[in-house]
């Protein structure tokens, strides 16, 4: 298997440049850049292809741009992937909102592409078992989440057993590796587990609590909907707990739907 230095070579041998034409070509882009850092050397060039010497940032984009080849592509022969920038960034927890500079031209991630045609969106369903198709989505900014080994529910357009917090309509996301009620252990609604569960009626989302096998549905008090109750695992069962959650902010598409 080619190492990066050896992939450099081969490319300019196909170009049949000689060592003597990349210093050239590096001492120009130097000089209108007023950066001797840019100049790559015979000896360098020699070492960089037959002893893995590592270039500088400035001798890789020289050499980028003399072959005419993608920085970002050279960038991985090494092992460092653009892509990633985004995912890495979230190991420090910024404190305040702020701009992220990224941009979603690099990475790909896996996304349903395709639904069964039959759905019914006026009701909550679990969209796992309604995805025909996955495709790739060139979306930098989500690189670092594996979505397909997430479960996916489709909030119905008409349950609004947990709006305002999950309007009706909305996407949600499932993680089914967590599916032991809590029954305790949070201090606001916006912390308190939201659950994803199948009953004999369909599907539902809701806040729950758990009390000598009956298992409650607690819906937010907002929707002015009534808590329900199953015998619990016979009548229900708790598909996993909602970790994400995209929705509509438009309070007149709200409204509107709630008429």
């Amino acid at each position: 298997m080619e190492d990066a230095g050896q992939k450099l070579k081969r490319v300019r041998e196909q170009l049949r440049l000689r060592f003597r034409d990349v210093e050239e070509a590096s001492t120009r882009i130097a000089a209108h850049h007023h950066n001797d850092e840019y100049v790559v050397a015979l000896s360098r060039l020699a070492d960089i292809e037959n002893k893995g010497t590592l270039p500088s940032i400035f001798r890789l984009y020289s050499l980028s741009a003399i072959y005419g080849l993608d920085l970002s592509e050279v960038l991985s022969w090494y092992g460092i992937s653009l892509s990633a920038l985004p995912s890495d960034s979230r190991v420090l927890e910024h404190p305040r909102t702020h701009l992220v500079a990224f941009q979603p031209e690099e990475g790909e991630i896996q996304v349903p592409v395709s639904l069964d045609p039959g759905i019914d969106l006026s009701r909550t369903v679990f969209l796992s078992r309604m995805i025909q198709k996955w495709g790739k989505l060139p979306l930098m900014l989500l690189n670092g989440v594996d979505l397909r080994n997430y479960r996916y529910g489709l909030v119905g357009t008409e349950d609004w057993s947990m709006f305002p917090i999950i309007p009706p309509g909305s996407l949600v996301v499932v993680d089914d590796s967590r599916r032991r009620i809590m029954n305790s252990g949070w201090t606001t609604e916006f912390e308190r587990p939201i659950y994803f569960l199948e009953h004999r009626e369909g599907y539902a989302c809701s806040w729950c609590s758990l009390r000598d096998g009956n298992l409650t549905l607690q819906p937010h008090p907002a929707s002015l909907c009534d808590p329900e109750s199953y015998a619990y695992p016979s009548e229900i069962e708790v598909i996993g707990q909602i970790t994400q959650v995209a929705m509509s902010v438009d309070p007149v598409l709200r409204r509107q739907k709630r008429t």
